[in-house]
């Protein structure tokens, strides 16, 4: 008995195994697009995995993938055609992982308009709030139709999106989110109609990723990083409705009807190999941004993204 008792005592003495810490920085506020990310701190699969993650919202959207190549995080979410511009660029970035593996973008109009096909846009009004990757995505769209850009009037409407469609300021908005702008306008009793860029012309590419830089990156630990999102992501997909109820219990601002619809839409998305490479699609996507003026030359997927595991 007293050989058992110091046993105990002598194991609780032993300090614990100390955590790796890792700062990853979102794209924006917490939602249910970085469900993986939350559900995998709240079921303690970062603990288990020995990671202490510090998760922050930017102040600035533009601000994460510069505050990685700074060194000043970690990882950050961030968006797959921006990193081709950024490592164009010479910003040091790598794709390491994929949180949401298909396009959220949508070109978005009411339902009820007069808009009931891409052809029908020749001479409307179309917002956007990103210039550059957004006019690229649209010129895709309306060529596969002989439209031609200076065919239809571009307005900046800012983040401004659902209400410039809904108030009649555009005909119409390309960079929409079609799990939340079209949620939005449906509880506002205002019904509205994606048309999905990956059917329209444009080739298929990883909606939101996370970044790291390449020169001071730790694969082990983004692996055990995404491993971590991993479960959490299968987690979610098993069980939807309880992994909704851990989730907007970590904020009272997620409690709400938008974000419930959201949730249940953007399941389908998430990526349930977010270490995996998709080296086609980088390819062609990298191509696809090289002829649209938007970077020079072509960069070999190396370049771009990697799976952080077959780096070990």
């Amino acid at each position: 008995m007293k050989a058992l008792a110091l046993a105990a005592a002598l194991f609780a003495a032993t300090p614990a195994l100390a955590e790796d810490e890792l700062t990853v920085v979102l794209d924006w506020f917490v939602n249910p697009n970085h469900g993986p990310i939350i559900i995998a701190e709240e079921r303690g699969y970062f603990a288990d995995a020995g990671l202490k993650v510090e998760v922050v919202a930017p102040a600035d959207a533009s601000a994460p993938p510069k505050m990685v190549a700074a060194g000043q995080a970690d990882l950050a979410v961030s968006y797959q055609p921006q990193l081709h511009m950024q490592v164009a660029e010479g910003l040091p970035l790598i794709r390491v992982g994929t949180l949401i593996a298909s396009p959220l973008n949508c070109l978005l109009t009411l339902e009820d308009s007069p808009i009931k096909e891409i052809a029908d846009l020749k001479g409307a009004k179309i917002g956007y709030s990103v210039a550059g990757v957004e006019e690229a995505l649209l010129t895709a769209i309306l060529s596969a139709h002989d439209i031609a850009l200076t065919d239809v009037e571009l307005i900046n409407v800012n983040w401004s999106l659902g209400p410039s469609v809904m108030s009649g300021q555009v005909d119409a908005v390309i960079g929409a989110y079609r799990n939340f702008e079209l949620n939005q306008m449906d509880i506002e009793g205002v019904p509205g109609h994606c048309f999905y860029i990956e059917e329209e012309g444009v080739p298929p590419y990883d909606e939101l990723i996370y970044v790291a830089n390449p020169e001071t990156m730790d694969t082990e630990v983004i692996s055990r990083f995404l491993r971590a999102t991993e479960l959490a992501t299968q987690y979610i997909v098993n069980h939807p409705e309880d992994s909704w109820e851990i989730f907007k219990s970590t904020s009272a601002e997620l409690d709400d009807e938008l974000n419930s619809r959201a949730w249940v839409d953007t399941i389908p998305r998430f990526a349930l190999r977010p270490a995996a490479v998709d080296v086609a699609r980088y390819t062609g996507f990298e191509k696809f941004m090289s002829e649209a003026g938007l970077i020079e030359g072509i960069r070999p997927v190396s370049q771009l993204a990697i799976d952080p595991g077959a780096r070990q």
